[in-house]
């Protein structure tokens, strides 16, 4: 994608008219991830509560649009810390999904970016977010972005056998 291309590419704050294909880019988002790991449900579920992200105030669930045609989304919303954590509170990420023609564009990098001065704005410079371990892609352009690993969860299913 050329960089003219790329700067007609606009972000903003979703609406309840985005609802639909934000509905199928979560949808999407889940099917992806289902190779990541074997514990998701395999009835139909959400992740998250899109509705609710977009009339809260307090919460940036973004969208970034090419020709008036949904391509990629995000949020931020403020959490607090763990009691034993700097700083009380921080803004976690999530939702950061690209439609596969637009992907390795650079436009996850957008998008965290707006996130991070929707954060900054709200005084807060702590950002956190989560990501399966064998997403690899994911991984890399967090890193890219500046993440880094703080912890690691794992999980056993004794039903699955032991060790």
């Amino acid at each position: 994608m050329s960089t003219k291309l790329f700067n007609l590419i606009r972000l903003r704050e979703a609406t309840p008219e985005d609802l639909t294909t934000l509905l199928e880019f979560e949808k999407a988002l889940i099917a992806y991830e289902k190779a990541f790991t074997p514990n998701l449900k395999k009835t139909d579920f959400h992740y998250y509560d899109l509705e609710s992200y977009i009339q809260n105030p307090d919460i940036s669930l973004v969208v970034a649009e090419d020709k008036n045609k949904l391509i990629a989304s995000g949020y931020a919303l403020i959490r607090k810390n763990k009691a034993y954590k700097n700083p009380a509170r921080f803004v976690f990420l999530g939702f950061m999904y690209v439609v596969p023609e637009y992907r390795g564009s650079g436009l996850n990098n957008k998008i965290l970016n707006y996130l991070f001065e929707w954060g900054r704005e709200r005084g807060l410079s702590e950002f956190q977010l989560d990501v399966y371990a064998p997403n690899e892609s994911a991984i890399k352009a967090y890193k890219k972005a500046g993440f880094h690993f703080e912890t690691i969860t794992m999980r056993l299913n004794t039903e699955q056998g032991m060790p």
